[in-house]
């Protein structure tokens, strides 16, 4: 299951010697908590994880938590394990407001746990890349499901999501810039925030949140994956 946590003092420390910029934003907001808003979707494991980030492809945050309401409804309250996701007929996730390629997408994803070719014990052993490698051979999982998945279920503490619509609106604004940079730009950027790019991440989605462009948005404006609502 997903836990919350505090930063490590050497993530801060690292990240606010390697950039001026973030050294004023963790100045600023002491005791952050990056995974604090985990504390408002239903507990969730990998393949949970999984779910929530196929439903998230190219919705806001609000459509997002909706759709997973509907769906958490429509299994006693929490999100399905995979063979209960299997068991339901594909008109009833297509009638919480899924389409009928994210139902496939999460049909394929939950086969895939059912029958051991995903393990969730075998995902976390892996590396980052070796993990998006795995999970992007399914229809519909690409980059920025994959690294929200691996931020979010695993807490890796280096990765960046550069597609992401919403982070990049936070860089231009925390930043100054004068325009969106692109995602070249943002993985150069992000260079300096290794290995803790994961954390910069989190500080740069809440300074988004709070200027008005929204944090997860953050996991909103998002990159889709080649994935419609």
């Amino acid at each position: 299951m997903i836990h919350q946590s505090v930063p490590p003092d050497d993530a801060l420390g690292d990240l606010s010697r390697a950039d001026p910029v973030l050294a004023r934003l963790i100045e600023a907001h002491p005791g952050f908590d990056p995974r604090a808003w985990l504390n408002d979707p239903p507990p969730m494991d990998a393949f949970g994880v999984l779910v929530f980030q196929v439903v998230g492809q190219q919705l806001s945050v609000r459509a997002t938590r909706r759709i997973l309401d509907r769906l958490a409804a429509l299994f006693g309250g929490a999100l399905p394990t995979p063979a209960q996701l299997l068991a339901v007929d594909p008109s009833d996730l297509a009638a919480v407001g899924l389409s009928r390629r994210k139902v496939a997408t999460m049909r394929d994803v939950a086969q895939r746990f059912a029958d051991g070719r995903l393990r969730e014990q075998e995902l976390r052993s892996l590396s980052d890349r070796e993990v998006e490698e795995r999970l992007t051979a399914v229809p519909g999982i690409g980059p920025w499901t994959v690294h929200g998945f691996l931020i979010i279920a695993f807490d890796r503490k280096d990765v960046v999501l550069p597609g992401d619509l919403a982070l990049r609106n936070a860089i231009q604004h925390v930043y100054e810039m004068d325009r969106l940079p692109s995602e070249a730009e943002v993985i150069e950027l992000a260079e300096r925030w290794r290995p803790w790019r994961s954390v910069a991440v989190a500080y740069l989605f809440q300074a988004g949140l709070e200027a008005g462009s929204g944090l997860r948005s953050a996991l909103a404006g998002r990159q889709a994956d080649g994935t419609s609502a």
